[in-house]
């Protein structure tokens, strides 16, 4: 089973950057598609970004466009986020997730999840 753990989570001023990273075991992240998701509180979780190389996929949400990079580091088996720009409204519960092939924003599509990494973007 793929199991997958977050960090690199933090507090950053408004217009900082962090780099989160998804570390998977288990699997190969070569067959799967990895998204990032987010859940501010009293909010839905939703979708932010979604890479896969064998789907050919490579999305983001149009709130993080042009701010927000997703990256794989093969050798070793991590999918990274890095946010720039940050913004107060980018404060949420950061998730990893994982499922075969093919990108989705839906959170009922994926089936592995890490434990989640706090971010929180404020002055």
């Amino acid at each position: 089973q793929l199991q997958l753990v977050e960090s690199g989570g933090g507090l950053v001023q408004p217009g900082g950057s962090l780099r989160l990273s998804c570390a998977a075991s288990g699997f190969t992240l070569d067959y799967y598609a990895i998204g990032w998701f987010r859940q501010a509180p009293g909010k839905e979780r939703e979708g932010v970004s979604c890479f896969s190389r064998r789907g050919g996929s490579l999305t983001y949400a149009d709130s993080v466009k042009g701010r927000f990079t997703i990256s794989r580091d093969n050798a070793k088996n991590t999918v990274y986020l890095q946010m720039n720009s940050l913004k107060p409204e980018d404060t949420a519960v950061y998730y990893c997730a994982g499922r075969p092939y093919f990108c989705s924003g839906e959170v009922t599509d994926f089936g592995s999840w890490g434990q989640g990494t706090q971010v929180t973007v404020s002055s």
